[in-house]
Protein backbone atom coordinates (compact mmCIF):
# COMPACT_ATOMS: atom_id res chain seq x y z
CA UNK A 1 0.00 0.00 0.00
CA UNK A 2 0.74 3.75 -0.28
CA UNK A 3 3.13 5.44 2.15
CA UNK A 4 0.36 7.67 3.05
CA UNK A 5 -2.84 4.82 3.82
CA UNK A 6 -3.13 4.70 7.58
CA UNK A 7 -4.29 1.52 7.13
CA UNK A 8 -0.57 0.05 5.86
CA UNK A 9 1.38 1.02 9.55
CA UNK A 10 1.85 -2.12 11.20
CA UNK A 11 -1.34 -2.90 13.35
CA UNK A 12 -0.06 -2.44 17.50
CA UNK A 13 -0.45 -6.09 18.91
CA UNK A 14 -3.68 -5.51 21.74
CA UNK A 15 -3.58 -7.57 24.65
CA UNK A 16 -6.92 -9.15 25.51
CA UNK A 17 -9.46 -6.19 27.02
CA UNK A 18 -7.89 -3.45 25.31
CA UNK A 19 -9.11 -1.16 22.38
CA UNK A 20 -6.25 0.36 20.18
CA UNK A 21 -7.25 2.88 18.14
CA UNK A 22 -4.94 5.19 15.81
CA UNK A 23 -6.09 9.09 14.87
CA UNK A 24 -4.77 10.52 11.90
CA UNK A 25 -5.85 14.97 12.07
CA UNK A 26 -7.39 16.33 9.31
CA UNK A 27 -6.48 20.49 8.47
CA UNK A 28 -8.33 22.97 7.08
CA UNK A 29 -6.44 25.70 4.80
CA UNK A 30 -4.18 27.15 7.80
CA UNK A 31 -3.21 23.96 8.71
CA UNK A 32 -5.19 23.93 12.34
CA UNK A 33 -6.77 20.64 13.05
CA UNK A 34 -10.90 20.58 12.63
CA UNK A 35 -11.01 16.73 12.92
CA UNK A 36 -9.99 13.27 13.36
CA UNK A 37 -9.93 10.19 11.12
CA UNK A 38 -10.43 7.23 13.54
CA UNK A 39 -8.85 3.70 12.30
CA UNK A 40 -8.97 0.12 13.97
CA UNK A 41 -5.74 -0.91 15.45
CA UNK A 42 -6.84 -3.54 17.94
CA UNK A 43 -6.34 -6.89 15.52
CA UNK A 44 -4.03 -7.73 13.39
CA UNK A 45 -6.02 -7.83 10.55
CA UNK A 46 -7.74 -4.56 10.25
CA UNK A 47 -11.31 -4.36 8.76
CA UNK A 48 -12.58 -1.20 7.90
CA UNK A 49 -16.10 -2.88 8.62
CA UNK A 50 -15.13 -2.44 12.40
CA UNK A 51 -14.03 0.72 11.92
CA UNK A 52 -17.73 2.14 12.80
CA UNK A 53 -17.31 0.35 16.02
CA UNK A 54 -14.25 2.97 17.30
CA UNK A 55 -17.21 5.61 17.60
CA UNK A 56 -18.60 3.14 20.39
CA UNK A 57 -15.38 1.62 21.85
CA UNK A 58 -14.37 5.76 21.83
CA UNK A 59 -17.07 6.74 23.68
CA UNK A 60 -17.67 4.13 26.16
CA UNK A 61 -13.68 2.94 26.85
CA UNK A 62 -11.48 6.31 25.72
CA UNK A 63 -10.94 9.29 27.45
CA UNK A 64 -12.15 11.34 24.82
CA UNK A 65 -10.69 14.28 25.82
CA UNK A 66 -7.74 12.72 25.18
CA UNK A 67 -8.41 10.99 21.78
CA UNK A 68 -10.40 13.64 19.70
CA UNK A 69 -10.90 16.51 22.30
CA UNK A 70 -13.97 18.59 21.00
CA UNK A 71 -13.75 17.99 17.55
CA UNK A 72 -16.08 16.34 14.72
CA UNK A 73 -14.59 11.99 14.21
CA UNK A 74 -14.42 10.82 10.43
CA UNK A 75 -15.35 6.97 10.57
CA UNK A 76 -14.97 4.33 8.03
CA UNK A 77 -18.31 2.13 7.56
CA UNK A 78 -19.77 -0.43 5.90
CA UNK A 79 -23.08 0.04 4.12
CA UNK A 80 -24.55 -3.29 6.44
CA UNK A 81 -22.46 -0.95 9.47
CA UNK A 82 -24.85 1.38 8.99
CA UNK A 83 -28.32 0.66 10.03
CA UNK A 84 -26.67 -0.45 13.49
CA UNK A 85 -28.40 0.73 16.98
CA UNK A 86 -25.05 1.84 17.98
CA UNK A 87 -25.28 4.76 16.17
CA UNK A 88 -28.52 5.67 17.95
CA UNK A 89 -26.11 6.36 21.05
CA UNK A 90 -24.56 8.93 19.97
CA UNK A 91 -25.02 13.03 18.78
CA UNK A 92 -24.64 12.66 14.74
CA UNK A 93 -23.72 16.36 14.57
CA UNK A 94 -20.33 14.98 15.74
CA UNK A 95 -19.69 12.24 13.49
CA UNK A 96 -18.69 12.10 10.07
CA UNK A 97 -19.80 8.49 8.13
CA UNK A 98 -17.29 7.67 5.55
CA UNK A 99 -19.54 5.48 2.92
CA UNK A 100 -17.68 3.81 -0.08
CA UNK A 101 -19.31 2.56 -3.76
CA UNK A 102 -21.48 -0.17 -3.69
CA UNK A 103 -19.40 -3.03 -5.62
CA UNK A 104 -20.31 -3.36 -8.84
CA UNK A 105 -22.16 -0.16 -8.57
CA UNK A 106 -25.23 -1.59 -9.97
CA UNK A 107 -27.88 0.69 -10.09
CA UNK A 108 -30.49 -1.46 -8.27
CA UNK A 109 -28.04 -1.58 -5.07
CA UNK A 110 -27.29 1.88 -5.40
CA UNK A 111 -30.93 3.05 -5.02
CA UNK A 112 -31.47 -0.38 -2.49
CA UNK A 113 -28.90 1.93 -0.40
CA UNK A 114 -30.20 5.43 -1.05
CA UNK A 115 -33.08 5.30 2.01
CA UNK A 116 -30.82 4.67 4.49
CA UNK A 117 -28.24 7.35 3.68
CA UNK A 118 -31.31 9.34 3.66
CA UNK A 119 -32.28 8.26 6.64
CA UNK A 120 -28.68 9.13 8.26
CA UNK A 121 -28.75 12.34 6.38
CA UNK A 122 -32.18 13.34 7.94
CA UNK A 123 -30.46 12.39 11.25
CA UNK A 124 -28.10 15.05 11.17
CA UNK A 125 -24.98 12.47 10.29
CA UNK A 126 -22.67 14.06 7.67
CA UNK A 127 -21.54 11.70 4.88
CA UNK A 128 -18.71 11.55 3.10
CA UNK A 129 -18.38 10.23 -0.32
CA UNK A 130 -14.87 9.19 -2.28
CA UNK A 131 -14.78 10.82 -5.86
CA UNK A 132 -16.66 8.10 -6.92
CA UNK A 133 -20.02 9.91 -6.22
CA UNK A 134 -19.48 11.98 -8.82
CA UNK A 135 -20.57 9.02 -11.20
CA UNK A 136 -23.90 9.78 -12.88
CA UNK A 137 -25.14 6.94 -11.23
CA UNK A 138 -24.94 8.00 -8.09
CA UNK A 139 -26.60 10.97 -8.59
CA UNK A 140 -29.09 10.29 -6.27
CA UNK A 141 -26.31 9.99 -3.41
CA UNK A 142 -24.72 12.99 -4.45
CA UNK A 143 -26.93 15.84 -2.64
CA UNK A 144 -26.60 13.85 0.48
CA UNK A 145 -23.12 14.10 0.76
CA UNK A 146 -21.11 16.87 3.17
CA UNK A 147 -17.51 15.74 1.82
CA UNK A 148 -15.99 13.95 -0.62
CA UNK A 149 -12.21 12.64 -0.30
CA UNK A 150 -9.83 12.79 -2.89
CA UNK A 151 -7.22 10.16 -2.86
CA UNK A 152 -4.62 11.74 -3.87
CA UNK A 153 -2.55 8.06 -4.49
CA UNK A 154 -5.26 7.03 -6.71
CA UNK A 155 -5.95 9.85 -8.63
CA UNK A 156 -3.66 11.36 -11.48
CA UNK A 157 -2.38 14.90 -10.58
CA UNK A 158 -4.03 15.96 -14.19
CA UNK A 159 -7.32 15.02 -13.21
CA UNK A 160 -7.65 16.22 -9.58
CA UNK A 161 -8.58 20.23 -11.00
CA UNK A 162 -11.61 18.87 -12.83
CA UNK A 163 -12.46 17.05 -9.92
CA UNK A 164 -12.69 19.45 -7.29
CA UNK A 165 -15.02 21.74 -9.89
CA UNK A 166 -17.02 18.60 -10.36
CA UNK A 167 -18.13 18.23 -6.49
CA UNK A 168 -18.70 22.10 -6.48
CA UNK A 169 -20.95 21.40 -9.19
CA UNK A 170 -22.79 18.09 -8.25
CA UNK A 171 -23.04 18.29 -4.49
CA UNK A 172 -22.95 20.87 -1.56
CA UNK A 173 -19.61 19.15 -0.03
CA UNK A 174 -16.25 20.23 0.84
CA UNK A 175 -13.19 18.63 -0.81
CA UNK A 176 -11.53 17.11 1.61
CA UNK A 177 -7.58 16.23 -0.30
CA UNK A 178 -6.33 12.64 1.70
CA UNK A 179 -2.97 11.27 1.38
CA UNK A 180 -1.20 14.75 0.85
CA UNK A 181 2.79 14.61 1.05
CA UNK A 182 4.38 17.35 -0.49
CA UNK A 183 3.77 21.10 -0.19
CA UNK A 184 3.48 21.48 -4.05
CA UNK A 185 -0.11 18.62 -3.68
CA UNK A 186 -1.19 20.68 -0.66
CA UNK A 187 -0.51 24.08 -2.45
CA UNK A 188 -1.99 22.32 -5.63
CA UNK A 189 -5.26 20.96 -4.22
CA UNK A 190 -5.89 24.72 -1.97
CA UNK A 191 -5.76 26.30 -5.38
CA UNK A 192 -8.35 24.22 -7.14
CA UNK A 193 -10.70 25.08 -3.81
CA UNK A 194 -10.03 21.65 -1.40
CA UNK A 195 -11.02 23.21 2.04
CA UNK A 196 -9.58 20.20 3.93
CA UNK A 197 -6.35 18.39 4.17
CA UNK A 198 -4.87 14.70 5.43
CA UNK A 199 -2.09 13.02 4.85
CA UNK A 200 1.63 12.07 5.91
CA UNK A 201 2.73 15.85 5.26
CA UNK A 202 0.77 16.66 8.06
CA UNK A 203 0.90 14.31 10.86
CA UNK A 204 1.04 10.47 10.68
CA UNK A 205 -1.50 8.66 12.79
CA UNK A 206 -0.99 8.71 16.39
CA UNK A 207 -2.13 5.51 18.98
CA UNK A 208 -3.88 5.59 21.68
CA UNK A 209 -4.27 2.24 24.09
CA UNK A 210 -7.05 1.70 26.83
CA UNK A 211 -8.26 -1.04 28.53
CA UNK A 212 -11.73 -2.10 28.36
CA UNK A 213 -13.57 -2.48 31.89
CA UNK A 214 -16.38 -4.76 31.91
CA UNK A 215 -18.77 -3.64 34.97
CA UNK A 216 -20.68 -6.31 37.16
CA UNK A 217 -23.58 -8.26 35.78
CA UNK A 218 -25.53 -7.50 38.91
CA UNK A 219 -25.55 -4.20 38.64
CA UNK A 220 -26.28 -4.07 35.27
CA UNK A 221 -29.26 -6.27 35.34
CA UNK A 222 -30.53 -4.24 38.48
CA UNK A 223 -29.55 -1.37 35.91
CA UNK A 224 -31.97 -3.03 32.91
CA UNK A 225 -34.67 -3.80 35.42
CA UNK A 226 -35.12 0.06 36.57
CA UNK A 227 -35.14 1.18 33.09
CA UNK A 228 -37.44 -1.17 32.13
CA UNK A 229 -39.70 -0.40 35.03
CA UNK A 230 -39.18 3.57 33.94
CA UNK A 231 -37.70 3.87 37.65
CA UNK A 232 -36.81 7.39 38.97
CA UNK A 233 -33.72 9.35 38.31
CA UNK A 234 -32.70 8.75 42.20
CA UNK A 235 -33.24 5.13 41.71
CA UNK A 236 -31.24 4.66 38.55
CA UNK A 237 -28.32 6.69 40.09
CA UNK A 238 -28.71 4.95 43.14
CA UNK A 239 -27.51 1.83 41.04
CA UNK A 240 -24.76 4.00 39.57
CA UNK A 241 -22.95 4.97 42.32
CA UNK A 242 -22.58 1.44 43.73
CA UNK A 243 -20.94 0.16 40.44
CA UNK A 244 -17.59 2.37 40.32
CA UNK A 245 -16.91 0.96 36.50
CA UNK A 246 -20.75 1.00 35.59
CA UNK A 247 -21.16 4.82 36.41
CA UNK A 248 -17.64 5.41 35.18
CA UNK A 249 -18.31 4.04 31.62
CA UNK A 250 -22.01 5.92 31.47
CA UNK A 251 -19.57 9.43 32.14
CA UNK A 252 -17.32 8.50 29.53
CA UNK A 253 -19.87 8.14 27.33
CA UNK A 254 -21.87 10.71 27.71
CA UNK A 255 -19.13 13.30 27.93
CA UNK A 256 -17.54 11.81 24.66
CA UNK A 257 -17.12 13.47 21.71
CA UNK A 258 -20.02 11.40 20.33
CA UNK A 259 -22.35 13.28 22.14
CA UNK A 260 -21.20 16.88 22.11
CA UNK A 261 -22.64 18.74 24.31
CA UNK A 262 -21.00 22.04 25.40
CA UNK A 263 -20.06 21.19 28.72
CA UNK A 264 -19.08 18.48 30.90
CA UNK A 265 -21.80 16.20 32.91
CA UNK A 266 -20.14 15.68 36.20
CA UNK A 267 -23.30 13.95 38.12
CA UNK A 268 -24.96 10.64 37.15
CA UNK A 269 -28.34 11.99 37.66
CA UNK A 270 -27.60 14.97 34.57
CA UNK A 271 -26.36 11.69 32.66
CA UNK A 272 -29.28 9.82 32.94
CA UNK A 273 -31.61 12.36 32.31
CA UNK A 274 -29.59 13.56 29.12
CA UNK A 275 -29.20 10.16 27.81
CA UNK A 276 -32.87 9.13 28.17
CA UNK A 277 -34.48 5.91 28.98
CA UNK A 278 -34.22 4.07 25.65
CA UNK A 279 -30.50 5.04 24.98
CA UNK A 280 -29.71 3.62 28.32
CA UNK A 281 -31.53 0.42 28.14
CA UNK A 282 -29.84 -0.51 25.12
CA UNK A 283 -26.57 0.31 26.31
CA UNK A 284 -27.08 -1.84 29.49
CA UNK A 285 -28.17 -4.72 27.08
CA UNK A 286 -25.03 -4.46 25.03
CA UNK A 287 -22.84 -4.04 28.29
CA UNK A 288 -24.59 -7.34 29.56
CA UNK A 289 -23.06 -9.36 26.78
CA UNK A 290 -19.66 -7.86 27.94
CA UNK A 291 -19.92 -8.06 31.46
CA UNK A 292 -17.47 -10.97 32.57
CA UNK A 293 -18.57 -13.69 35.11
CA UNK A 294 -18.80 -17.26 35.41
CA UNK A 295 -15.89 -18.45 33.07
CA UNK A 296 -18.21 -17.28 30.36
CA UNK A 297 -16.68 -17.19 26.85
CA UNK A 298 -17.06 -13.88 24.88
CA UNK A 299 -18.73 -15.75 21.82
CA UNK A 300 -21.27 -16.39 23.90
CA UNK A 301 -21.81 -12.65 24.14
CA UNK A 302 -21.29 -11.88 20.60
CA UNK A 303 -23.65 -14.75 19.88
CA UNK A 304 -26.16 -12.79 21.70
CA UNK A 305 -25.41 -9.50 19.77
CA UNK A 306 -26.47 -11.52 16.57
CA UNK A 307 -29.37 -12.94 17.27
CA UNK A 308 -30.91 -9.71 18.71
CA UNK A 309 -29.62 -7.61 15.64
CA UNK A 310 -30.72 -10.50 13.10
CA UNK A 311 -34.37 -10.36 14.98
CA UNK A 312 -34.58 -6.55 14.83
CA UNK A 313 -33.87 -6.97 11.23
CA UNK A 314 -36.29 -9.64 10.56
CA UNK A 315 -38.41 -7.57 12.60
CA UNK A 316 -38.50 -4.51 10.54
CA UNK A 317 -40.93 -3.89 8.00
CA UNK A 318 -43.46 -6.03 10.17
CA UNK A 319 -43.63 -4.95 13.29
CA UNK A 320 -44.35 -1.34 14.77
CA UNK A 321 -40.82 -0.27 15.88
CA UNK A 322 -41.49 -0.88 19.71
CA UNK A 323 -42.15 -4.37 18.56
CA UNK A 324 -38.61 -4.15 16.69
CA UNK A 325 -37.43 -3.03 19.75
CA UNK A 326 -38.61 -6.15 21.76
CA UNK A 327 -37.41 -8.41 18.78
CA UNK A 328 -34.12 -7.25 19.59
CA UNK A 329 -34.66 -7.85 23.38
CA UNK A 330 -35.49 -10.73 22.91
CA UNK A 331 -32.31 -12.24 20.67
CA UNK A 332 -30.24 -10.37 23.02
CA UNK A 333 -31.23 -12.44 26.26
CA UNK A 334 -31.60 -15.63 24.29
CA UNK A 335 -28.56 -16.50 25.69
CA UNK A 336 -29.01 -14.91 29.42
CA UNK A 337 -29.13 -18.44 31.06
CA UNK A 338 -25.41 -19.16 29.61
CA UNK A 339 -24.26 -15.87 29.98
CA UNK A 340 -25.26 -15.54 33.52
CA UNK A 341 -24.31 -19.92 34.22
CA UNK A 342 -27.93 -20.54 35.51
CA UNK A 343 -31.12 -22.01 34.40
CA UNK A 344 -33.25 -19.79 31.98
CA UNK A 345 -36.52 -20.16 34.20
CA UNK A 346 -34.05 -18.43 37.11
CA UNK A 347 -32.30 -16.10 34.78
CA UNK A 348 -35.22 -14.71 33.45
CA UNK A 349 -36.81 -14.23 37.18
CA UNK A 350 -34.04 -11.47 37.52
CA UNK A 351 -35.65 -8.88 35.08
CA UNK A 352 -38.72 -7.22 34.53
CA UNK A 353 -39.70 -7.95 31.17
CA UNK A 354 -42.77 -7.82 28.40
CA UNK A 355 -44.75 -10.27 28.60
CA UNK A 356 -44.54 -10.87 24.57
CA UNK A 357 -40.54 -10.83 25.22
CA UNK A 358 -40.98 -13.56 28.04
CA UNK A 359 -43.14 -16.11 26.17
CA UNK A 360 -40.84 -15.94 23.66
CA UNK A 361 -37.62 -16.63 25.41
CA UNK A 362 -39.37 -19.27 27.78
CA UNK A 363 -41.82 -20.92 25.51
CA UNK A 364 -40.57 -20.15 21.87
CA UNK A 365 -44.43 -18.86 21.31
CA UNK A 366 -46.16 -15.12 20.49
CA UNK A 367 -45.15 -12.69 17.61
CA UNK A 368 -41.42 -13.18 19.04
CA UNK A 369 -41.06 -16.59 18.82
CA UNK A 370 -40.91 -17.92 14.84
CA UNK A 371 -38.14 -15.16 14.47
CA UNK A 372 -36.03 -16.97 17.66
CA UNK A 373 -36.24 -19.92 15.99
CA UNK A 374 -35.08 -18.77 12.74
CA UNK A 375 -32.67 -17.03 14.40
CA UNK A 376 -31.33 -20.32 16.07
CA UNK A 377 -31.64 -22.51 12.75
CA UNK A 378 -28.75 -20.21 10.67
CA UNK A 379 -26.95 -20.67 13.14
CA UNK A 380 -26.80 -25.07 12.47
CA UNK A 381 -26.83 -27.09 10.23
CA UNK A 382 -30.73 -28.42 10.09
CA UNK A 383 -32.01 -27.62 6.97
CA UNK A 384 -35.11 -28.86 7.49
CA UNK A 385 -35.24 -26.33 10.77
CA UNK A 386 -34.46 -23.37 9.20
CA UNK A 387 -37.16 -24.64 6.15
CA UNK A 388 -39.69 -25.02 8.48
CA UNK A 389 -38.87 -21.71 10.57
CA UNK A 390 -38.03 -19.45 7.18
CA UNK A 391 -41.56 -21.45 5.90
CA UNK A 392 -43.82 -19.74 9.34
CA UNK A 393 -42.64 -16.25 8.86
CA UNK A 394 -42.84 -16.65 4.79
CA UNK A 395 -39.09 -14.65 4.16
CA UNK A 396 -37.63 -15.47 1.19
CA UNK A 397 -33.93 -17.12 1.89
CA UNK A 398 -32.31 -13.64 0.03
CA UNK A 399 -33.90 -11.77 3.25
CA UNK A 400 -33.48 -14.19 6.02
CA UNK A 401 -29.51 -14.35 4.49
CA UNK A 402 -29.22 -10.50 4.39
CA UNK A 403 -30.41 -10.15 7.73
CA UNK A 404 -27.82 -13.25 9.13
CA UNK A 405 -24.94 -11.23 7.06
CA UNK A 406 -25.77 -8.12 7.99
CA UNK A 407 -26.22 -8.96 11.69
CA UNK A 408 -22.93 -11.00 11.88
CA UNK A 409 -21.13 -7.66 10.38
CA UNK A 410 -22.77 -5.75 12.97
CA UNK A 411 -21.45 -7.78 15.77
CA UNK A 412 -17.83 -7.79 14.70
CA UNK A 413 -17.95 -4.26 14.63
CA UNK A 414 -19.40 -3.52 18.15
CA UNK A 415 -16.55 -5.14 20.17
CA UNK A 416 -17.05 -3.95 23.76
Amino acid sequence: MPASDPSSDPAVPADTGTVVIARQPIMDAQRKVVAYELFDRSTASHNAASDVALVFNAMTHTGSESLVGKLTIFVNCTHESLSGGHLDLIQPEKVVLEVGPVPGHAPADIAARQQTLQDLHQRGFRLAFNHTVLAPVYASWQPLASYVKLDLMALKPEQLQVIVAAVKARTPAEVVAEKVETVEQFSALLSYGATLFQGYWFARPDVIKTKVISPGQAHVLQLINLVRNQASTDEIESVLKKDAVLGFNLMRLINSAGFGLDREITSFRQAVMLMGLKKLFRWAALLLTSSKANGTPAAVGTMAVVRGRMMELLATGTLTPEECDGAFVVGIFSLLDVMLGMPLDQALALLSLPPAVAEALEHGTGIYGPMLALTKACESDDDTAFSTAADALQFSSHHINMAHMEALVWADTLSM
